[in-house]
């Protein structure tokens, strides 16, 4: 354990489905965490006995028992404390009848069960998904291999915000560093509330749709086992509709609604009778965020892409390239007044249109979207993107920008496409 002078040690003994939980809220706090004895885990993921996890700013855990175990946690200022009122048997609940339906597809070749988590924002949707996920590769074994879908552009759990992104599981998710990814499939999205483009997210979403049934169509396992899916907390009105489309271009199948009985009785309302709704209390350690630290948030998402975590670093690289040798497009044009609309043509169409923009000190700071697609005919809009770069600097007398790239070399010869997210590198 740390030996930091001032830092206070507690054993702590967690009875049979109790949980600890506690919150690091200074920046030069570290919480340092220690599993004596029994068996507990951090939503879903199980700790290594006599293994020391330490968590810095911003961390939100909690430590869960079914049997029972004792903790040792370093602080410098306990905050923690013990909670009995969990919501973790109707979880477990729920991955048994998911389990169920995971094996029934296994015997007769068909689709595992497609669950969708919704819910309004705080309320522990990405924290279910985890759990569940999690829950479905250890209890499973080799033969659950379920994808992963997170349609939150608000937060980014499979790449960066503003994105919307897709990948198998096979392992428990670190403690830190979450699932390991391995080739995940992302869209561009560009904004980090819905609202910016409706148009533009129902159309990746139907993209991201199609792709995620071929590949359970050509993979036995990841068939069988299914699809979790997270979802943006934007539930009433255009929000719902959204949710809609999400269940029909999925094809779910179940729908998991967390602490929101309004939202539970319009989707058993509007749903055909082949999904299965059901009603989820949330977690009482669930913490609403404040605007700032969802946007801190965000910033350390990106971080985490160009410089790694503190259990696996990257170094990024900085280049210049010249104004000529690059591509940038924008996704979305300035409305058309319905006047001025050819006939024919829808008047949303413009949101989804590839607009070429020129390097300016306006695009200073913004990520960037490395597009699949080589050519602006190609359907851009339609392709994956391979990774992200940031415009560092803009000489606009010498003609060059200045990227921050994961890899060494220039940039490829790909569209790249102008996003609303930022990333100050300090």
């Amino acid at each position: 354990m740390d030996e930091t002078p001032g830092k206070v040690e507690n054993e702590i003994k967690l009875s049979p489905d109790s949980e600890l939980r506690f919150e690091v809220e200074s920046n030069d706090e570290t919480v340092y965490l220690e599993l004596k004895s029994g068996i507990a885990e951090i939503f879903g993921t199980e700790l290594v006995k006599g293994k020391t996890y330490s968590f810095t700013t911003g961390a939100k855990i909690a430590v869960f028992s079914w049997q029972g175990c004792e903790l040792i946690i370093r602080t410098k200022k306990d905050t923690s404390y013990i909670s009995k009122e969990t919501p973790m048997m109707f979880y477990l609940n729920c991955h048994c009848c998911l389990e169920q339906l995971r094996e029934h597809a296994e015997q007769n070749d068909t689709n595992g069960p497609i669950t969708l988590i919704v819910g309004p924002t705080d309320v522990g949707k990405s924290t279910l998904c985890k759990i569940l996920l999690n829950y479905a590769v250890r209890m499973g074994g080799l033969s659950r291999r379920p994808i992963f879908v997170d349609l939150d552009i608000g937060q980014g759990h499979v790449s960066i915000p503003g994105t919307i992104g897709a990948m198998i599981v096979e392992r428990p998710a670190s403690v830190y560093d979450g699932f390991p990814q391995v080739a995940p499939l992302v869209y561009h999205y560009g904004h980090v509330g819905v609202q910016q483009n409706p148009k533009l997210y129902d159309t990746i979403i139907s993209q991201m749709a199609d792709l995620v049934h071929q590949r359970m169509e050509s993979n036995k396992k990841v068939k069988s086992s299914g699809v979790i899916i997270n979802t943006i907390g934007w539930v009433k009105g255009r929000g719902y509709q959204h949710l809609t489309h999400i269940v029909q271009a999925f094809k779910v199948d179940i729908i998991l609604v967390l602490d929101q009985e309004r939202l539970y009785n319009e989707l058993v309302r509007d749903m055909p009778t082949f999904v299965k709704v059901a009603l989820l209390p949330k977690s009482g350690g669930v913490v609403e965020r404040s605007t700032a630290t969802r946007i801190e948030a965000r910033a350390n998402r990106v971080r985490e892409y160009f410089y790694g975590t503190i259990s696996y670093q990257l170094h990024p690289h900085s280049f210049d390239v010249k104004f000529s040798d690059v591509r940038i497009f924008r996704i979305g044009a300035p409305a058309v007044p319905d006047s001025c609309i050819p006939l024919g043509l829808k008047t949303d169409n413009y949101l989804i249109k590839l607009v070429s923009i020129q390097p300016s000190p306006n695009i200073l700071h913004h990520v960037l979207s490395v597009s699949h697609a080589t050519t602006a005919d190609e359907k851009v809009i339609e392709t994956n993107v391979a990774g992200f770069v940031c415009v560092t600097n803009v000489d606009t007398e010498r003609q060059i920008l200045t990227i921050l790239s994961p890899q060494p070399k220039p940039l490829p010869d790909a569209c790249l496409i102008l996003s609303d997210v930022q990333f100050v590198d300090r």
